[in-house]
């Protein structure tokens, strides 16, 4: 391989354990988490003092690592319980703190002096300047604002001390805000974002208005539903792996601690296959392309439009998808495997969506995106009945299965159903995960 070639870290999000060995095995570096105080995450599981230890405990045994996020924007009264917190972080073994405020970062000095420090990207780095300027409090990797080009980031590294570390977004759901900072939630409904309670009003349908010279108000609308008017596309940046390691990052970061497991196999597998085709094309000297069947996993999970940014150019009308706020997917998660008897052929599975015998049910497992079977039984474990449909969800079943299967692993129905799910109102299940860490 060509001298002095790494790969950068691939970075999961992981709001709860099952998500966090999902990532692990499905190929993440490392993990981001947080904790159920000071996280900009409020909505996901979070993690305990206790599960952090277990999480810390099981990645260390990995080869991974452990970043928790402590980025929620603090007020005095937030500053209270923060040095217990962080030395229960620092006890439980994580590897590194993100936070963004410089009094949580003076705290951290004081109370954690040898705990690895990543400032979030709500801290809005954007120069060299500024990013010398961290390092010198302590900072060892800042995590850059998504505002920025990718010219950019390389005279940023460019211009910066070689012991200081860049990571970048690459993947996931953006916002109207600067870098994840937004006070239209607040504005709104007073949940406030920047302490982790979101209302995702830019997902939102609204409209525009235009007084009339009679007084009368017109509408301006998209179509017969309004428009969406600040509702972003998501990022996916896979294809241009080779121009974000040449920038000198050493993590690509995947957005979601509110997305699911399966959304976050999906997405981890996909960048994982395509970091590691990149790694196989620079030791053979090859051009790289990512190859078509990885490119499309990317679609088999819920997704907004993809856009690239402000990586390429300014982003401007592009960036948003105004005619829709529903989710994208091609594919549905239709069950888990629990375990397989390659004797009998036949797969244990946990039902998540409905299929029928005669369907073909896609395999998602860690480095493997290519097999498939089809269903030629399906039993119910509860009473041993053939049945000729899994309607009920995480219902116990033993379907046929000529493909060897592993425990974990995530079986797809792409055929048949193709779904654009609109969202729920804010609090509700299917609510996004916006921008922040």
């Amino acid at each position: 391989m060509n001298e002095g070639f790494k790969l950068p870290e691939l970075l999961a999000p992981a709001g709860n354990m099952e998500r966090l060995l999902t990532a692990f095995c499905y190929g993440a570096d490392a993990c981001y988490i947080g904790m159920t105080a000071m996280s900009l995450r409020n909505f996901a599981d979070n993690f305990t003092i206790e599960q952090l230890k277990e999480a810390s405990l099981l990645a260390h045994s990995m080869g991974k690592r452990i970043y928790v996020a402590c980025n929620a924007f603090a007020r005095d009264e937030d500053l209270t319980e923060l040095p217990k917190l962080l030395l229960g972080i620092e006890k439980a073994g994580a590897d590194a703190i993100i936070l963004n405020d410089p009094g949580v970062l003076a705290v951290a000095r004081r109370v954690v002096p040898d705990m690895e420090l990543h400032l979030s990207t709500q801290a809005n780095t954007l120069n060299s300047e500024a990013a010398k300027f961290w390092h010198e409090q302590g900072i060892k990797r800042i995590i850059l604002a998504r505002e920025l080009r990718l010219d950019q980031i390389r005279y940023i590294r460019e211009h910066t001390p070689k012991s200081l570390e860049f990571e970048a977004f690459v993947h996931g759901a953006m916002c109207v805000s600067y870098s994840g900072r937004c006070l239209l939630s607040n504005y709104i409904n007073g949940r406030d974002s920047n302490k982790g309670e979101c209302a995702q009003p830019c997902r939102w349908i609204y409209e525009l208005r235009e007084k009339g010279s009679n007084g009368d108000y017109m509408t301006i609308e998209e179509d017969e539903r309004g428009s969406y008017i600040l509702n972003s596309k998501d990022m996916n940046l896979i294809e241009h792996l080779p121009e974000l390691c040449s920038a000198g990052l050493s993590s690509l970061k995947i957005e979601g601690r509110m997305k699911t497991a399966y959304y976050v196999a999906t997405v981890v597998n996909a960048y994982r296959l395509a970091l590691d085709e990149y790694a196989r094309c620079v030791l053979e000297n090859r051009p790289f392309k990512v190859p078509s069947d990885i490119l499309n996993e990317l679609n088999y999970s819920s997704h907004r439009p993809y856009t690239t940014g402000f990586m390429f150019d300014e982003c401007k009308m592009q960036g948003q998808a105004t005619g829709s706020g529903g989710y994208i997917q091609e594919a549905v998660f239709a069950a888990i495997v629990i375990s397989y008897d390659a004797d009998k052929k036949q797969a244990l599975i946990e039902q998540r969506n409905r299929f029928f015998v005669g369907d073909r049910l896609y395999i998602l497992a860690p480095r493997d995106i290519g097999r498939s079977f089809e269903v030629k039984s399906i039993v119910r474990c509860e009473d041993g009945q053939s049945v000729l449909s899994a309607p009920h969800p995480r219902e116990k079943l033993l379907i046929s299965c000529d493909e060897p299967l592993e425990a974990g692993s995530f079986l797809r129905l792409k055929e048949r159903i193709v779904r654009s799910h609109i969202y729920k109102k804010a609090g509700e299940a299917n609510v996004s995960s916006g921008t922040g860490q």
